[in-house]
């Protein structure tokens, strides 16, 4: 079954996103708190979204997603942050169950597009995507700032004639 989170369910979200951050071997990085979380999920403008895939009662595994947007396109898209199934339940149909949901969303509210990134080396992933149909965007490659690097950045004078311009 794949239901949309409830603040109920903060804490095992967050405790499958430390799982998730294991098998992604980068268990330092997660920083997230419960009180983050539920307020992200669930403040007063959520604008991250979550759904649950329940076997037999229990959280199985949970996708979160965003919004994003396609100038060519013209329409909103989901990007799929994360997508993770307790790995004694995978084979069980609830990461394909999830992807469903998402699709039907992007479908039913006339979004062009569902991505989400895939490290290299997790080959089982990358199988079970191209199954579904999906494909890499092989020409494209993610960049990121984070941390001191961000600080920097958003330290640095803006360029002359940008003064005070944000959206």
């Amino acid at each position: 079954m794949i239901r949309i989170a409830t603040p109920d369910d903060v804490p095992v979200i967050l405790e499958l996103i430390h799982d998730l951050a294991e098998y992604e071997k980068a268990p330092q990085e997660v920083q997230v708190t419960e009180e983050q979380l539920r307020d992200t999920l669930f403040g007063d403008s959520p604008a991250v979204f979550a759904h649950i895939a329940e076997d037999e009662g229990e959280v199985a595994g949970f996708a979160m997603w965003f919004l994003n947007y396609s100038t060519w396109r013209g329409t909103h898209g989901i990007y799929l942050e994360d997508l993770y199934v307790r790995p004694d339940l995978r084979g069980g149909g609830h990461g394909k169950a999830l992807l469903t949901e998402l699709a039907r969303i992007c479908v039913e509210r006339g979004y062009q597009r569902l991505e989400w990134s895939v490290l290299n080396w997790n080959e089982p992933a990358i199988r079970f995507y191209r199954s579904l149909g999906a494909g890499p965007m092989d020409e494209w490659t993610t960049f990121r700032l984070t941390d001191e690097p961000l600080r920097r950045l958003g330290r640095a004078p803006v360029a002359a004639g940008q003064e005070g311009a944000s959206r």
